[in-house]
């Protein structure tokens, strides 16, 4: 859940890649940095996000459930595509629908731009990605409160994309938390699950002690590929997860 107050996303400024170009898209409150092999169609992308935004928020007036539940709810069959998506999605890491939306419009705007024929592909909706890329790539953690275990970077290499990487945490940014770790971020094909998993692992922890159980959590949910988990200066990692210096 999200306030009305923008907030910059200063964590932008350390993403930038000199082989791609850079688009910066708002369109209400969906604020996204989108980077692409070659110049973005801008008036192409306003328009999906305006469509995507439209299919979520004519549901929500229909079903105000939608936008307030925190835990999953049955949706209609006839229910647009993407509310359907997030919805399974909830489902699987039992919270509210919501918990996923930015993983699913960062991620079906990421395919429509696959399927306009860019390359590379990172769009980036406050703090969760969906990721194509032909060469490797740093993704960059921001763990707030964590001096020791800040700015960390992520290596991903081009045969694991299409990729979500979502992250949520309990210490920074305005989305709503019951945790109070700095940074879960989950890996899994589906940005939508990824982003819920996120969310539903971050609300777990509310000492060290919870981490590892958070971490087990977010391993047993099928789809799921990665986690790392960072509280103050502590960390704890599952799956095929890679650290680097620089790339």
């Amino acid at each position: 859940m999200k306030t009305d107050k923008y907030q910059r996303r200063f964590y932008r400024d350390w993403s930038r890649s000199k082989d791609l170009h850079f688009t910066h898209i708002i369109a209400k409150e969906t604020d996204l940095q989108i980077l692409t092999n070659k110049p973005l169609d801008k008036k192409f992308v306003e328009e999906r996000v305006r469509s995507l935004r439209w299919d979520i928020e004519h549901y929500i007036s229909k079903d105000h459930r939608f936008l307030t539940s925190l835990k999953p709810i049955v949706v209609e069959l006839g229910a647009p595509q993407i509310v359907r998506d997030m919805n399974e999605a909830a489902r699987l890491a039992n919270v509210g629908p919501m918990a996923s939306v930015a993983g699913a419009v960062a991620e079906y705007l990421g395919k429509d731009l696959l399927k306009a024929g860019y390359r590379d592909v990172i769009v980036e909706n406050g703090g969760d990605i969906f990721l194509k890329t032909s060469r490797v790539r740093a993704v960059g953690i921001y763990a707030g409160k964590s001096k020791i275990l800040n700015k960390l970077k992520l290596r991903v290499r081009p045969k694991d994309t299409p990729l979500g990487i979502c992250a949520s945490s309990g210490t920074v940014g305005h989305s709503l938390s019951f945790g109070c770790a700095d940074s879960v971020v989950i890996f899994s094909k589906s940005a939508l699950l990824a982003d819920a998993v996120a969310t539903a692992a971050c609300n777990r922890i509310n000492s060290k002690e919870d981490m590892q159980k958070a971490l087990e959590f977010a391993r047993g949910v099928k789809g799921v590929t990665g986690a790392v988990v960072i509280l103050k200066n502590s960390l704890v990692t599952w799956g095929d997860i890679e650290f680097v210096d620089k790339i």
